[in-house]
């Protein structure tokens, strides 16, 4: 009979499977090798200012929808939050602002005012909006029982039409040029996405589910760290793991760097897992599925670099999240950019002092070419100077005069992650470098397990193969949930 747990990592499967668990009645530990908890769920200080590296839109700030019942059992709700009016907003080289507002009648009115020749694809795409409105659809598939799970599936395929094109297919349909050009980047400049997805983001937008977290990712980790502290849990921060112990086939707990073992009855590695399989196990349980998912990741082109910017100027009246188009491309961090997506945080006041505010840049950049600076530390400081000088000069466009209000800038890489993180090339650290939605969708994202090592799982992205909050929280549940069904004991969610 398994009692206790040791857990590699705080990230948000961690402290997930550490609240579950210790709810559960197991005795659960978590070991993070940095100074707090939250992985990637991540904010810090730099001259006054709070830079946030993970939170773009909040699902579950509702009690109408499932994730909210997820966040209030893990001790992230309620809590204070700050409602946008808009989901993106996309800014023309000409200054043209398209406002995607959540409220449809207000869209309506301020697409037709924008492009008033485009009345047929702005109602197909309200018509689309509003096919959505008032569904669960994450909450249903991920969170609900068999019979909610079937029927959202049944809900998928009566909107098929809204399913299948991707946003830069539906996008197609306008004429503006402005539109036709702005309209496939509004889900995180991914022209490939599915318009389900943002169709379904718009619903949750529409009821406040999406939401900001005052304060940033920090504070909402240290939320569920104070959860998992007062049904007893315990964390040791700055304790890297060096190896999981085994004996006989099973995870018996893990030796950390300083040469300390500790044991436990079960093992969960929130951890990144090539690092997880190949050093912290050895490479010792692997098949070939196993094996090709730890070979050498693709050279990854992601939202690498991060430009922030903490100014003296008031950005309250801003859009929270924006795009900029350029009306030419330009070179940045070895990417050519024909658009800037920007979060401006002139929305909550702690960010940054009175009067002043924080945007952050998100750039596209391939691992290697950072990792081919990396030996050379001035080339490499350089660069990222370069970068967030090149970012700037373009905001100016929008912001007039902004250089001279720049009070802190940092600039961290993919190369910054991967060692904060442990992780391997950065950011989507999961077996195919690719977030698979569908796959967490189903609850079969990645595996749980590895062949031949019995009691121990994994929880994150690998085990979830998504990029959201609540899809590697919910990771952590699932875990416990299969735990608890080897032991034949009862799986308990903490009161909500």
């Amino acid at each position: 009979m398994a009692r206790s747990i040791i857990i590699i990592g705080a990230g948000m499967g961690g402290l997930a499977a550490g609240v579950y668990g210790q709810a559960s009645g197991f005795e659960t530990r978590i070991f993070e090798m940095n100074a707090v908890p939250g992985g990637q769920c991540v904010s810090w200080k730099r001259g006054g200012y709070t830079f946030d590296g993970c939170i773009h839109h909040l699902f579950g700030c509702s009690p109408r929808s499932k994730i909210n019942g997820l966040w209030r059992e893990l001790g992230a709700m309620p809590r204070e939050l700050v409602r946008v009016d808009e989901c993106t907003s996309v800014l023309s080289p000409d200054g043209r602002l398209f406002r995607d507002y959540y409220d449809l009648e207000r869209l309506e009115s301020h697409l037709k005012e924008l492009a008033p020749g485009d009345a047929r694809a702005i109602d197909d795409y309200l018509r689309a909006c509003r096919s959505f409105a008032g569904t669960d659809i994450f909450g249903d598939l991920m969170l609900g029982s068999a019979a909610e799970r079937a029927k959202a599936f049944v809900a998928m395929a009566a909107r098929f039409k809204w399913v299948l094109p991707s946003m830069e297919k539906f996008g197609q349909r306008f004429r503006d040029p402005f539109l036709r050009r702005a309209f496939p980047l509004l889900v995180y400049s991914a022209p490939s996405v599915p318009l389900m997805l943002h169709l379904a983001r718009h619903a949750y937008g529409q009821i406040g589910d999406i939401q900001w977290p005052v304060g940033g990712a920090l504070r909402f980790a240290l939320s569920i760290e104070r959860r998992y502290k007062e049904l007893g849990g315990e964390v040791a921060y700055n304790s890297r793991v060096e190896k999981i112990l085994t004996e006989n086939g099973r995870a018996i707990g893990v030796k950390l760097a300083d040469g300390s073992e500790h044991r436990s009855d079960v093992v969960i590695s929130d951890a990144d897992g090539r690092k997880t399989i190949m050093e912290l196990l050895e490479g010792r349980f692997i098949d070939a599925k196993v094996r090709k998912a730890c070979g050498e990741p693709p050279d990854t082109t992601a939202w690498s670099v991060h430009v922030f910017l903490g100014v003296k100027r008031d950005l309250s009246a801003e859009p929270s999240s924006m795009i900029m188009l350029l009306d030419e491309p330009v070179e940045i961090a070895g990417h050519r950019c024909e658009s800037l997506e920007m979060q401006i945080f002139g929305f909550d006041r702690t960010m940054a002092p009175a009067g002043k505010g924080v945007i952050k840049v998100e750039l596209f950049s391939d691992y290697s070419y950072w990792k081919v600076m990396a030996g050379d530390r001035a080339r490499y400081e350089d660069e990222k100077a370069f970068a967030a000088d090149r970012t700037i000069a373009l905001l100016e466009r929008r912001f007039p005069g902004l250089r001279e209000q720049v009070e802190a800038v940092d600039v961290p890489t993919q190369l910054t992650w991967e060692r904060y993180m442990g992780g391997t090339h950065g950011f989507a650290n999961m077996p195919s470098k690719k977030v698979s939605f569908w796959a967490g969708v189903r609850g079969a994202g990645g595996d749980m397990t590895l062949p031949g090592l019995d009691r121990f799982y994994f929880v994150g992205v690998w085990s979830s193969m998504q990029g959201s909050l609540f899809g590697n929280a919910l990771s952590g549940r699932r875990a416990i949930q299969a735990l608890c069904r080897r032991e034949g004991r009862s799986f308990v969610a903490p009161n909500a």
